[in-house]
């Protein structure tokens, strides 16, 4: 099993790049958040890699962060989600977004996703649902409360991360009675005063 590689980076197409190791060059598949971070040709590279066989094939996929790849090895076992689909899923919103989604059942934003249709994103929530939203419980002590859900869900749509949207939920000061959309203004508040 190749679980990581660590080389110069020696040429990049669309969806996959090369990594010279010691002389052997390796053709790793990876999301465009992946391949974003890769630098110039030369550069050194680090990634975490996937080894995927098949009957008539052998694939390596590669992701920056440990979380791409944990959430790729996870929604490949889903059934009907192969490795491209998984890469497509990855290359379309991050991990956070993705997380959120499953674990909000918001098939709406899932069928965004090229490649996923109405079934497809109602099989990724039944049968994601658990895993990935004990997942984010655990993650960095994120408590999604039901009542900041939301205001976790809308601040990880703007672009903020999990936990930088839990770290702002767990700093405003809210009644019971404040709306969500005040809820949201304190939290985007406090996170451009960070």
């Amino acid at each position: 099993m190749i679980s990581s590689l660590h080389g110069r980076l020696e040429s990049i197409g669309a969806n996959w790049a090369v990594i010279d190791v010691n002389g052997v060059g390796f053709q790793v598949f990876m999301p465009t958040s992946t391949l974003s971070t890769l630098g110039a040709i030369g550069e050194k590279v680090n990634l975490r890699t996937q080894l995927v066989l098949r009957e008539d094939s052998v694939a390596l996929y590669g992701f920056s962060t440990a979380e791409e790849l944990e959430l790729f090895q996870i929604v490949t076992g889903v059934s009907g989600i192969g490795p491209k689909l998984g890469l497509a899923i990855l290359s379309s919103m991050s991990v956070e977004r993705v997380s959120m989604a499953i674990a909000g059942s918001d098939t709406d934003l899932l069928k965004t996703i090229p490649g996923i249709g109405k079934k497809m994103a109602e099989r990724m929530v039944l049968e994601l649902k658990d895993k990935i939203g004990a997942g984010l419980l655990a993650a960095g002590g994120v408590q999604l409360a039901l009542e900041n859900g939301e205001v976790i869900s809308a601040l990880t749509s703007l672009g903020y991360s999990v936990a930088e949207a839990g770290r702002a939920v767990a700093a405003i000061s809210t009644s019971d009675k404040s709306s969500l959309e005040e809820r949201v203004r304190l939290a985007l508040q406090y996170l451009g005063s960070k």
